[in-house]
């Protein structure tokens, strides 16, 4: 039988920078449409499931969740607005046939925007652009949707992509008009922009069961479940099927249950067929990627290739004085087995064995999913120690060494633009556009992505919490040459045991501190940033020695100041190469790789010589 149209189903995914409104959108989505009970009792930014994903306000993983618009199943992924979880807009793409452009009315398109639309676009997909935020008090919607013009020409869209219907928003109270001046107060014209202008799958029902799984979770009862698109044919509960891994190995397995989804639920089917998002149980290794398909079959379906990571970190044994003390999880075997259970959810992401047995590699796409994979290891009770994150090179077919490149968009205060050309240029950046706004100075550059490691902090401090940046890979290209690290030394504790307000008063004199008295340090740990360019070896317990003197005045009298506190991030961006960040359930704390001081200073001198 020759492929048909399935009418009764829409497949869309909901793409836009970070903070741009994404989730907010489909809270009222889900609510408009019926979703739940008029009683029913649901938190703001439902489908941010995760405790990270609401304490950063920052969608992480992709989610599948359903509306029903009339007679019509409306399949909606939301997906993430960050640059570093890419790899999870790339796999959920291949599961729709359109996209919803979600653009800040204020903000313009920004790098994560284009680095989406280049995925969708090459995948032929239907937009849909929606400008949102156009309550905004600095809101101006005809001139961000001339950038969305001239982004979509750059990007190579083809004449049917051109012809891109709007739809103009306020997320947050669930109002969507087809112009400004519209008096909806419904998301009404967005549902039917969607019915029009998405094109429903195009199916062949009679052909033998095939999908490709785009996504997996996990439940206690069922063991791995896999999520993906129906490509062709009907699957039951109880069919037998292949697994076919992509290099053509085949696998027989067993449904044992089948589910769709309606809101946010996920109730169970018995029947399911082409066009439609299912997920599957009955498949103990069953990875991202990967076709499961009626037995008959032989051949995997193909899937979208995943951007390779340009940036690594080490992640190593806890091997510091207070190691074993808080964590629940600290053997080289239990840290091996959770890195490596990270890759079947995580497409973009790389774990590798190194010449060390108690050492892993980890590649990813940037230093926040880095991050959050530490926060999550960190919260589930693993104690380990990471190293600085490093770039990986590449060399071209000449042998010439490559390096990633990142398009970074910043906007600051004119009064702060100086500085921040300054100190990119200082980190081997290169200035592509400058554009003035309202109250703020939107400059491009293309950064060396070694350029950008620790940058943040330092950027935030020159524009005073003012300047707003963001980036994405752009390409691979020459490497530029040497880059300075760190501009301040570190205060090294030379010393083990409890810190002291009076050792930390004169310690304070040289620099920042991190820890307040009562902090248990050790020698080689990092307990202050240094005013000065190199390392200071200072003793941070020292205590006042009892005398039968009486003294006078204020002499007992002690005035610290607070030490700063650093999040996990900025511990991130403070290493230095021959520096590592021990992370614990309770704690993070900054130290040298050889702690002896006597011991540093030789390989110091050891490397300077062959150098």
């Amino acid at each position: 039988m020759a492929a048909s149209a399935r009418t009764d189903i829409r497949n869309i995914a909901i793409i836009a920078h970070v903070d741009h409104g994404k989730t907010t959108l489909v809270d009222h989505m889900l609510q408009q449409a019926g979703m739940y009970r008029e009683n029913q009792q649901v938190v703001d930014r439902v489908m941010d499931s995760n405790d990270l994903e609401r304490e950063k306000g920052i969608t992480i993983m992709a989610k599948n969740a359903a509306v029903r618009w009339g007679d019509v199943k409306i399949n909606i992924v939301d997906t993430p607005g960050h640059s570093d979880f890419g790899g999870e807009v790339e796999r959920v793409l291949s599961t729709v046939d359109g996209v919803l452009l979600l653009v800040d009315a204020a903000e313009g398109p920004l790098p994560q925007t284009r680095f989406v639309l280049r995925k969708a676009f090459e995948m032929g997909l239907a937009p849909i652009v929606v400008i949102n935020k156009i309550d905004r008090a600095d809101a101006r919607p005809a001139e961000v949707l001339d950038e969305i013009m001239e982004l979509f020409i750059a990007l190579g869209a083809s004449y049917e992509q051109l012809d891109f219907p709007i739809v103009y928003g306020i997320g947050k109270r669930g109002i969507a008009k087809r112009t400004l001046d519209d008096p909806s107060e419904r998301l009404d014209p967005l549902f039917d922009t969607i019915l029009r202008h998405v094109p429903p799958p195009t199916v062949d029902a009679d052909a033998s069961f095939a999908m490709v799984i785009s996504a997996l979770d996990w439940s206690d009862y069922v063991g791995r479940i896999a999520i993906g698109r129906i490509a062709e044919g009907t699957v039951n509960v109880g069919d037998t099927v292949a697994l076919i891994k992509p290099d053509g190995e085949r696998e027989l397995s067993r449904i044992t249950k089948m589910y769709s989804f309606e809101g946010i639920a996920r109730p169970e089917i018995q029947t399911a067929s082409a066009g439609e998002i299912i997920a599957l149980s009955g498949f103990e290794n069953v990875f991202i990627g990967e076709t499961i398909a009626h037995q008959s079959r032989t051949e995997p379906l193909s899937y979208v290739n995943i951007d390779e990571p340009t940036i690594a970190m080490f992640f190593m044994v806890n091997t510091s004085p207070l190691a074993g003390r808080e964590g629940k999880f600290v053997t080289t075997p239990k840290i091996r087995e959770r890195l490596y259970r990270e890759l079947r959810t995580n497409v973009s992401m790389r774990v590798e064995d190194t010449d060390s047995p108690d050492v892993f590699k980890v590649s990813a796409r940037g230093e926040l999913q880095l991050a959050i994979l530490i926060e999550t290891m960190r919260r589930e009770g693993y104690e380990f120690a990471v190293s600085r994150p490093e770039v990986l090179f590449r060399r071209d077919d000449a042998g010439s060494l490559l390096e990633p490149i990142e398009h970074v968009t910043v906007d600051v205060p004119e009064a702060h633009v100086g500085t921040v050309i300054e100190n990119l240029g200082r980190r081997k950046g290169e200035m592509t556009a400058m554009a003035p706004g309202l109250d703020a100075v939107r400059t491009e550059f293309l950064v060396p992505a070694r350029g950008l490691i620790g940058f943040r902090t330092e950027f935030l401090t020159a524009t005073r919490g003012e300047g707003v940046m963001h980036h994405t890979f752009d390409s691979y290209q020459a490497f530029k040459g040497p880059i300075s690290g760190r501009m301040r030394g570190a205060l090294v504790s030379m010393e083990t045991g409890p810190a002291t307000a009076y050792a930390l008063e004169m310690v304070q004199e040289r620099g920042v501190l991190f820890v307040s008295p009562g902090t248990q340090v050790y020698e080689g740990m990092i307990v202050g940033e240094n005013a000065r360019e190199d390392d200071l070896t200072v003793n941070a317990c020292r205590t006042k020695h009892l005398t039968n003197m009486r003294s006078s005045g204020s002499d007992g009298l002690v005035r610290l100041e607070t030490p700063r506190q650093m999040s996990l991030e900025q511990c991130i961006e403070f290493l230095e190469d021959d520096e590592l960040l021990e992370v614990t359930p309770q704690n993070v704390r900054l130290r040298k790789k050889i702690l002896d001081s006597t011991m540093r200073q030789r390989a110091k001198k050891r490397e300077a010589a062959t150098t």
